[in-house]
């Protein structure tokens, strides 16, 4: 316990860039996954097929090889195009960026589907309705899809978000220096790498624990009303 409080700035430093991490890489894949919804739900063939292009390949292949290829592979990437055109030297791509941008990518696949799914899950009649009534698309999409859509994402987008805040440890392995990272470096420092990593298992289910009771708060906030069987 000692050893804990002797690093604790350290894994509070790396909780908190977990924490960054975990929401910035949400607001991405929400976006990501309202886009790749729409574009499916659309009657655009090119917008569908280029949407499920997106998740067959993001969903098919592991999350650390993204995370490894946009890293490594997007700054060799970047530096080539400066040298040949000359217009810059070196370019060193952020950390926290890349890891951000490639989980929010991966997870807004998945969200995809499960906004695809919610919203498919209201019934067309209710839809119908407020064309009827004249209601321009911005409110109908506000007062009849939004709020439906929410309560039938709910528990894929918890399952998701889960998920993905796990997966931020993978962005430890490009020198990120959040919870896992920092926790490692100090277990490896001390000789005592299990009470670290411990102490950061620990952190994990706290944070969940906290996830599962705000969404909890937000599926009765958005279930008012709703009789369940």
């Amino acid at each position: 316990m000692d050893l804990i409080l002797e690093y604790k700035a350290q894994l509070v430093a790396g909780t908190l860039m977990t924490i960054q991490l975990a929401l910035v890489s949400l607001a991405i894949a929400l976006v990501f996954g309202l886009l790749g919804a729409w574009a499916k739900l659309s009657g655009n063939r090119a917008a569908q097929r280029l949407a499920g292009a997106y998740t067959t390949v993001v969903r098919g292949v592991p999350d650390l090889v993204l995370i490894l290829l946009v890293f490594f592979g997007g700054q060799v990437t970047i530096n080539w195009i400066g040298y040949a055109t000359g217009l810059w030297d070196y370019v060193e791509i952020s950390k926290f960026i890349a890891g951000a941008a490639t989980i929010g990518v991966i997870f807004g696949a998945y969200f995809t589907e499960t906004f695809r799914g919610a919203i498919m899950a209201i019934p067309r009649g209710q839809i119908e309705a407020g064309i009827s009534c004249g209601m321009p698309r911005q409110l109908i999409f506000r007062h009849i899809i939004w709020p439906q859509m929410v309560r039938y994402a709910l528990p894929g987008f918890t399952n998701n978000w889960l998920v993905q805040l796990k997966t931020t440890a993978l962005v430890s392995v490009i020198g990120l220096q959040d919870l896992v990272y920092n926790a490692f470096t100090a277990g490896r420092s001390t000789g005592q790498l299990f009470t670290f990593m411990a102490a950061a298992f620990v952190i994990y289910l706290v944070l969940t624990a906290i996830s599962d009771l705000g969404l909890r708060a937000l599926d009765r906030r958005y279930s008012r009303g709703v009789m369940r069987a």
